[in-house]
């Protein structure tokens, strides 16, 4: 609003002079200021949208890899619209938790091995 009232301004006062009714003594709001606050507040608005996205995406994907819980109270007193899994379904799920913990933490140590140029263990990772 600010960059367009500056424009607005600006355009007047060039009107007036290229008419000969004004001289160009008149002290008017930079219009460059205004288009630089305009683009600051693009790129926040730009970085807050991309963050949301991202927030978004891990939503999904935590929904996606995490689905249920297990009951911890009897049958029964979950209450409503409580999703859980029971025990023999959630083994294989944190068997998978698990088994991505450990390629990360793998990768993480090949990568870090790698960069202080150190050898791997004998025994292997």
């Amino acid at each position: 609003q600010t960059l367009m009232k500056g424009a607005a301004q600006n355009l007047v006062q060039n009107s007036s002079i290229d008419n000969g009714q004004k001289s160009a003594d008149g002290a008017l709001q930079r219009f460059d200021k205004s288009l630089e606050e305009f683009y600051a507040l693009c790129d926040q608005l730009e970085l807050c949208l991309r963050l949301a996205h991202e927030c978004l995406s891990q939503s999904f994907d935590s929904a996606k890899h995490a689905p249920a819980l297990v009951p911890a109270a009897p049958k029964g007193e979950g209450g409503p619209g409580a999703e859980t899994l029971p025990y023999t379904q959630y083994l294989p799920l944190i068997k998978a938790q698990i088994a991505g913990a450990k390629d990360i933490h793998n990768a993480l140590l090949e990568g870090t091995n790698k960069i202080t140029g150190k050898l791997p263990p004998p025994g292997g990772p």
